[in-house]
């Protein structure tokens, strides 16, 4: 009488790990033969044609991202510095040195020099177009700082209440790509105003994560996620940003391994689910690898064959054989499989 013995049987692919509960059994031949007459078991699956999804579930931080220093570039008093946790926006005021605001503008290029008639380059282009955006009018935006546009700015001064020079100088502003969310104050209120003055980030929050580098590929700027806050709500969200630059992360006396890591970045079109949540631990889930148009069974399906490799009981017209498979992908509790005498909606045991 042949002899069947269970066994534990672990598999895995791409970044899904599943575990299976499989029976050593004997087969050879290139023919399945029969190995019961009896009824078959009542526990059975069809095999079916879907889709496999693995995924894997990373830490990640909730936050508004890294924080940049915003220095001062003249002398004085600090008089007023925006509240922590407001959003500034182009125009508005980040801070006063000696009553005299320091606003706000869009753009890539530092405010590095005075501004004022005469003056050309893209610097130039840039303040125009912050003050076409603002309101005001009567010049060309282009590379050079005329008369109109000294017109502009005298007009955007008086608006300001200081005094209207015509001339914008390297204190008077500071550039950003966007509005800014004030994160700290480095200084306070009657302060110097020498060196570095406040913080900012960016003004939506965002996930992020040190994803280990062998995931790294598996992982793509623009792919789907899903967030899990800290109380339990799931939100969606897309990988904005994969980086290049990995970090070693050194294991310590007390077992840690040594990890290596890419920083990744999700961010969250809906913001409002997030409540005030500010640099809370969440879970990411990835996608990790797809297998569309397969043929899957349960896992606890397969078992594991006396000869080697993998197969499936298969139930037909009252009796049972086993039928070799090649496995794929384990996803959510099913496996890929292929095998010559496999196909959709055949009828497999499941041991319970």
């Amino acid at each position: 009488m042949r002899r069947l013995t269970r066994v534990a049987v672990a598999a895995g692919a791409g970044l899904g790990i599943a575990g299976a509960t499989a029976a050593a059994v004997g087969y050879g031949g290139a023919d399945p033969q029969p190995s019961s007459q009896e009824p078959a078991p009542a526990a059975t699956a069809e095999v079916v044609r879907t889709t496999l999804t693995a995924t894997e579930t990373v830490d990640g931080t909730l936050g508004y991202g890294s924080a940049t220093t915003v220095s001062s570039r003249v002398g004085g008093t600090v008089t007023w510095l925006r509240p922590t946790g407001k959003v500034v926006e182009r125009g508005e005021r980040l801070y006063e040195v000696d009553a005299r605001p320091v606003v706000l503008l869009y753009g890539t290029v530092p405010a590095y020099r005075s501004l004022s008639t005469g003056v050309e380059g893209a610097d130039v282009e840039q303040l125009e177009r912050n003050l076409r955006a603002l309101g005001y009018g009567g010049f060309t935006v282009d590379e050079e700082f005329t008369s109109a546009t000294a017109d502009a700015v005298e007009q955007w001064q008086e608006d300001l209440d200081v005094e209207e020079t015509g001339r914008v100088d390297v204190g008077d502003v500071v550039v950003s790509d966007g509005a800014v969310r004030v994160a700290s104050h480095v200084v306070d209120v009657g302060d110097p105003a020498s060196g570095p003055l406040i913080t900012t980030t960016r003004t939506r929050r965002s996930v992020a994560v040190d994803l280990e580098v062998e995931h790294q590929e598996s992982v793509g700027r623009g792919d789907r996620v899903t967030v899990t806050l800290p109380d339990g709500t799931v939100v969606d969200g897309r990988v904005s940003d994969v980086g290049t630059v990995a970090t070693t992360q050194e294991g310590d006396e007390q077992g840690a391994e040594t990890t290596t890591t890419v920083p990744v970045t999700v961010t969250m079109a809906k913001q409002t689910g997030l409540g005030r949540l500010d640099a809370a631990p969440v879970d990411v889930t990835f996608t990790s690898e797809e297998r569309a148009d397969v043929l899957a069974v349960p896992v606890n399906a397969l078992v594991a064959l006396a000869e080697g490799g993998y197969g499936v009981e298969v139930v037909a017209d009252g009796a049972t054989s086993y039928v070799a498979v090649e496995v794929g992908l384990f996803a959510d509790g099913m496996v890929e499989v292929t095998g010559e005498d496999l196909s959709e909606a055949t009828t497999v045991v499941v041991p319970s």
